[in-house]
């Protein structure tokens, strides 16, 4: 494809750009409007400037993407509410053997629950805790929240639920899930441990220090903070809990009241929590979540059609709750998939300029996967981009590109072309601070921390996430198979 009118050029880079610029940099002095806004502001001038058509901005919507999403973001919503990321958080303390063995730990569970309940939800849920559980053994934060937020990154290639890139490349190139997952699975496998061996050798001195388990359970009970930290964007419950408290009179009675609070509000670290009993309906209500769940992964893995899977899912969870869906539903990221649809338009546009035919034709000849160089120029050009315009972007850009030039090939190699894509694409996101929204989510959420506040640098996560991610990615490269 050649390039287009250079008004047309013109106009498409410069919607685009504003665009980049929001979702990169969504706090920027001049507009701060942040991604969603700026998504909608980029496919607006799109549509204004006459790159793209009002019809052909609602045709590049891609509905299944949305659908799939949607679906998701209501399951992970009655799996919070059914307590499965506070048996995960518990799993990271239970029984720990010291620092090293918490680090394995968190890289092996955020993988595993990046795979299915994505990056973003794993970092959201975890963080606090993870915060939490440092301090108490007196460790460094900094070891525990690299591990978490790059094992997610590299944990979520895995699946086509696991990150929103997977999500456009599942849907784009018709591969089915259990194919999806077995594609990239060695390659996670090896990547996390080479991941957590890399932390192990940076860090090996400063996850030395231990403090003796029952100080800890006791300052846990002292403190009376929550190691368990919910989905923020997403909370399950229906209702506030308010901790009922026995009226006593005097200084005594208002001891015993905060000691009761403490008591009811306290996970300790052994990873009991003291809450009332379930009821047989909330029991009952529990296990469906979990068997609808189950049935949902299952009908994924027999390539059911992924989107209609999960819809249908979200639905019979609304229905076995039996309640107004309305509490539930308002907790969806509404904005994540606003920003989705505005990033689909703009990019779009963008590709009707030309740009980006024309960069892939010069550099397609060099990255082709038949052989090593053009795998390695490949992988480079995804990982420049990946941090540049952000992973999902990237993959809008380039999947039809890279899948057409594997096709030339030969037809068999477009589906390895694409888990390819998804496997660089995704690690990318562990190069630098700004290469995910996970990274940012650790970051942010570390720093805001009331309790536990840590600032993790640029510099300081750089000089972990080259070396990581270039390893790990050319590692993975080859056991990629599809």
């Amino acid at each position: 494809m050649a390039l287009a009118a250079t008004t047309e050029v013109v106009l498409g880079s410069i919607s685009f750009g504003i665009f980049w610029i929001l979702a990169v940099f969504p706090a920027v002095p001049f507009l701060p409007i942040g991604r969603t806004a700026g998504s909608l502001l980029g496919a607006l001038l799109m549509i204004i400037f006459h790159v793209v058509s009002p019809e052909q901005a609602y045709s590049s919507i891609d509905m299944p993407i949305l659908s799939l999403l949607f679906g998701t973001m209501v399951v992970s919503i009655y799996l919070e509410k059914a307590h499965m990321f506070k048996y995960l958080s518990q799993l990271l303390s239970w029984k720990s053997q010291g620092g090293r063995d918490l680090l394995c730990r968190i890289c092996i569970i955020s993988a595993f629950s990046s795979a299915l309940f994505t990056n973003d939800t794993t970092c959201i849920v975890l963080t606090e805790f993870v915060l939490k559980l440092a301090k108490q053994n007196n460790l460094p934060p900094k070891p525990f929240l690299l591990a978490l937020a790059s094992s997610a990154n590299i944990g979520s290639t895995t699946t086509p639920i696991g990150n929103p890139q997977n999500l456009v490349i599942a849907v784009q190139s018709k591969i089915s899930f259990g194919k999806f997952l077995m594609g990239i699975l060695p390659a996670m496998i090896v990547g996390i441990f080479i991941n957590t061996t890399i932390l192990l050798c940076m860090f090996w001195k400063s996850l030395s220090s231990m403090k003796d388990e029952e100080e800890a359970v006791n300052e846990a009970v002292v403190d009376g903070e929550v190691l368990f930290h919910k989905f923020s964007p997403a909370r399950m419950s229906h209702h506030s809990n308010q901790n009922s408290q026995v009226e006593v009179g005097g200084d005594e009675g208002e001891k015993n009241n905060i000691q009761m609070s403490v008591v009811r509000e306290t996970t300790l670290m052994v990873g009991l929590e003291v809450e009332k009993p379930l009821s047989r309906k909330a029991l009952f209500l529990k296990g469906c979540v979990y068997l609808v769940t189950i049935g949902m992964l299952t009908a994924l893995l027999i390539g059911l059609n992924m989107s209609w899977t999960a819809i249908t899912a979200a639905l019979a969870l609304i229905v076995i709750d039996f309640r107004d869906a309305g509490p539930c539903l308002d907790k969806v990221s509404y904005s994540l998939l606003i920003f989705f649809c505005g990033m689909f338009i703009t990019v779009e546009g963008f590709n009707k300029t030309g740009i980006p035919s024309v960069f892939w034709n010069f550099m397609e000849p060099h990255a082709r996967i038949n052989h090593v160089s053009g795998m390695a120029v490949l992988s480079l050009v995804i990982l420049l981009l990946s941090n540049f315009a952000s992973n999902v972007p990237t993959v809008l850009l380039l999947g039809a590109q890279v899948a057409k030039s594997a096709a030339a090939i030969s037809p068999a190699t477009v589906p390895r072309a694409w888990l390819i894509l998804a496997w660089v694409s995704t690690v990318a996101g562990n190069l630098s601070l700004l290469g995910s929204a996970a990274n940012l989510i650790v970051c942010e959420q570390a720093r805001r921390s009331q309790l536990y506040g840590y600032t993790l640098s640029f510099w300081s996560h750089l000089v972990f996430g080259l070396p990581s991610t270039l390893i790990i990615t050319a590692v993975g490269l080859p056991l990629i198979k599809c």
